[in-house]
């Protein structure tokens, strides 16, 4: 069945060679107004064949593979721009929860800090060995 194939395009060759050669003569032949109206033509079915090969490469397509159906071709500017907003709500979001605990953090520091400052303890009370070893003993008042 492989061996067929070339066998058709060969024949199939060897008829576009004799049809292009019968059409080249046949147009020799033909008066010159004729033949300016049939370049003319030519060019305008090339022009808009150019046209509709231009709309088949930029339209989008449905391209169908087993059970799910896609739109293919160039995306849009909409659409990138849509496909990247999940993207930027994530990072916001990511920056928003890292300030917030940044600002839990420093409340949190700033109440020992205050607590600290008002108990009646100085705060090198704290850094006295003594101290930790008192606090363990149980007998704070």
């Amino acid at each position: 069945m492989a061996g067929h194939a070339p066998r058709q395009e060969a024949l199939e060759g060897q008829f576009a060679e004799r049809l292009t050669a019968h059409l080249n003569r046949s147009a020799q032949a033909l008066p010159h107004d004729i033949t300016e109206r049939l370049r003319f033509g030519r060019e305008r079915a090339l022009a808009s064949r150019r046209s509709v090969a231009f709309q088949m490469v930029t339209a989008p397509a449905v391209v169908h593979t087993g059970r799910a159906a896609a739109l293919g071709g160039p995306p849009s500017l909409w659409l990138r721009l849509a496909s990247s907003l999940p993207l930027v709500v994530l990072v916001a979001g990511l920056v928003f929860i890292q300030h917030h605990h940044d600002q839990q953090q420093i409340a949190v520091a700033a109440e020992i800090d205050s607590a600290l400052l008002a108990d009646t303890l100085p705060p090198a009370a704290y850094t006295d060995p003594g101290f930790s070893e008192f606090l363990r003993s149980g007998d704070a008042p």
